[in-house]
């Protein structure tokens, strides 16, 4: 099933436009959507999920209007929020019986089973016992999975859901993540470069609310090849550097000088070197740029 997006435009209260005029068309399996704090990530991810509704637009889930008829995305989809709740003093299995009674799994044995299957998905079993109250960062957002997992749904958003995680349970979460993504939808929002990297076969990179790349991972480093060059400089030449080369990162080196990497179609100048594209490159090079494109 294909999510099919067109000409959706939010603007809040206080004037701010969260979506400009998006059109995009998201197909089956992990797609990351990338931006920074504030590109409007979060206002679309609410609006999919038909938490909140645009100003005018389109959107549709294979033959379901999604916007015509909630009830209906709701049926499918799975959603997990930057932030998921607040946890009563109940067990993982005791709290995920109770969303699968309140999604309409009225048999005790099927609710059984089913709870058992997602725990084991998302590696929680042998924790099931414990207060989700109780839980780490990582535990917490993976029990978020379990919950929507519930319904077998076909659309799943989450939300910036690595966020603040240590790097062991970031990898554990996506694990998961990438073990659910087979057979369904995924849209996974993110303003970390690494997690779009690991874990999806198409992306789109978002400021402003409009989309100013859609491509994936391996074709957008691909498009670079040959265009990104570095040096390495001393700290106090930055800004003199930053006037004559389009630069794109720089990061600190042992002995406090940078390395930088600009993009340009031809070598810069003789103390330069050519560097292999990474999708870091594409990010900051799309944001420098912000030119919109159509997908």
């Amino acid at each position: 099933m294909k999510l099919i997006i067109k000409d959706l435009t939010k603007t809040y209260k206080n004037g701010v436009k969260a979506i400009d005029n998006l059109s995009l068309e998201i197909g089956s399996g992990m797609f990351g959507l990338l931006g920074p704090n504030g590109a409007g990530k979060s206002s679309l991810m609410r609006t999919i999920a038909t938490l909140q509704s645009p100003d005018s637009g389109s959107i549709t889930f294979g033959n379901i209007d999604v916007l015509g008829d909630k009830m209906a995305l709701r049926k499918v989809l799975g959603y997990l929020p930057q932030s998921f709740g607040v946890y009563p003093k109940m067990s993982a299995e005791d709290l995920l019986d109770y969303f699968a009674m309140l999604k309409g799994v009225s048999s005790k044995p099927d609710r059984t089973a089913l709870v058992k299957e997602v725990l084991e998905i998302t590696n929680l079993y042998d924790v099931r016992k414990k207060h989700v109250a109780g839980y780490s960062g990582g535990m917490k957002q993976r029990f978020g999975i379990a919950q929507l997992l519930l319904n077998n749904p076909k659309l799943i958003i989450v939300d910036e859901p690595t966020a603040g995680l240590d790097p062991a349970e970031r990898h554990r979460f996506l694990n998961v993540l990438r073990e659910v993504g087979t057979n369904c939808t995924v849209i996974f929002s993110t303003h970390i470069v690494e997690d779009v990297k690991e874990l999806c076969n198409e992306m789109a990179i978002l400021n402003g609310g409009r989309i100013l790349k859609h491509t994936t991972p391996t074709k957008a480093r691909q498009e670079l090849i040959g265009s990104i060059w570095t040096k390495v400089i001393e700290r106090d030449d930055l800004e003199a550097n930053e006037v004559k080369y389009d630069i794109l990162s720089s990061n600190y080196n042992e002995d406090n000088t940078l390395n930088i990497r600009v993009y340009a179609e031809s070598l810069p100048d003789a103390e330069f070197k050519s560097a292999e594209p990474q999708l870091d490159d594409v990010y900051f090079l799309a944001l420098k740029h912000d030119e919109p494109v159509l997908s």
